[in-house]
């Protein structure tokens, strides 16, 4: 019998879907990370002050984050992250023991069918893709319907890609909401970056899988017929900038604390490659990081900052589920090495090559 005096909240569901870690949203309503960990998990049952507080950096109300357990279900699979648009469309994925439901949303690859819909009678599905034959990849390579493509015409499996910046790829791996993420951390001061922000963020027992190589720079639009990096950094443009913790914002900082003080604040913030081109190729903006590809695909200048390794990482433990041995076969294949060496600035020499993390 399910007790009327418990609580549920949805505080980790909200904050996962706005892509924040603990530490930003401690920072949006002033409570301690350790507070924000412990009502997450159930250990504290905040105060009213801090649920207001919760429910302003959220836009929602407080009767939204939080429920008697009794009303918080309507029974079937649990949501991976509280969906945050109307109606509720959902992709459905089974990760370990878990089959989860999965809010629709954009995607690299557009909008994929989805499995159902939830609604105020109940779950309606519609029975599109096997959950146990659905891999489900975090990450901000624009390629990856290449990937998903040969996925599905090697195995059948479905690829499931959230765009996300590196660090948000790896909490939802760490959180088990993920099969895979994707992630390029690495600089010329830090060559195993990659590696070192998977044992800071995730400890031992991860696998890194190299997809490629990739070129990652300055897309400029046109008409500024800028030649050169320093040049554009000097200049008084309008930036577009990237979301703190993304492998982009690493390098667009390094770029300012090289060539030029950092600029007070950017005049837009994008959330992925695709973004920081679309928003200067539209004219919001005329300076933005990016890779090679995203910039070839929207007509804009390029200028290469550094080469870095995009890597995909996995649970260790895992690599035997049929979904990662289906991954692991199409990266090392002729034909995806082909497929991917032929976009601009990718470099597949190392494709499929396997790191352990260890300690």
């Amino acid at each position: 019998m399910i007790m009327a005096t418990a609580i549920h909240n949805r505080v980790q569901e909200y904050r996962t879907a706005r892509a924040w870690s603990q530490d930003e949203l401690a920072r949006r309503t002033g409570l301690s990370r350790a507070a924000i960990s412990a009502i997450e998990t159930d250990r504290v049952v905040p105060s009213t002050a801090a649920a207001l507080a919760l429910a302003y950096a959220f836009g929602c109300r407080v009767e939204d984050l939080f429920s008697l357990t009794k009303t918080a279900r309507r029974g079937g699979p649990e949501w991976a992250w509280q969906s945050t648009t109307t109606p509720n469309r959902f992709w459905q994925a089974t990760v370990g023991d878990e089959t989860r439901l999965y809010p629709v949303e954009r995607t690299f690859v557009g909008t994929l069918p989805p499995d159902g819909i939830a609604q105020a009678s109940g779950y309606k599905f519609h029975a599109q893709a096997d959950p146990e034959q659905t891999l489900v990849l975090a990450g901000c390579d624009p390629s990856v319907g290449l990937l998903g493509a040969e996925l599905t015409r090697g195995s059948g499996t479905r690829l499931v890609p959230f765009i996300r910046s590196s660090r948000q790829a790896l909490q939802l791996l760490r959180d088990g909401l993920v099969h895979v993420a994707g992630l390029h951390l690495q600089d010329d001061h830090a060559p195993d970056g990659n590696q070192r922000a998977v044992r800071e963020l995730l400890g031992p027992g991860y696998t890194l899988l190299r997809l490629s190589s990739w070129q990652e720079g300055l897309a400029l639009n046109p008409s500024l017929a800028i030649k050169s990096i320093r040049a554009a950094v000097a200049a008084n443009l309008r930036w577009v900038g990237r979301e703190a913790g993304s492998g982009a914002r690493r390098c667009l900082d390094a770029l300012f604390k090289d060539y030029h003080p950092l600029p007070k604040g950017y005049h837009r913030i994008a959330h992925d490659h695709t973004g920081v081109a679309e928003t200067i190729r539209t004219g919001w903006a005329q300076a933005g990081i990016c890779v090679r590809l995203s910039a070839a695909e929207a007509g804009l200048d390029f200028l290469v900052v550094r080469e870095e390794d995009y890597d995909l990482c996995y649970r260790t433990d895992m690599e035997r589920d049929p979904r990662l041995q289906a991954l692991i076969r199409v990266v090392r294949s002729r034909a995806f090495r082909r497929l991917l060496g032929e976009l601009p600035g990718y470099e597949t020499s190392e494709m499929g090559a396997v790191t352990v993390v260890v300690n």
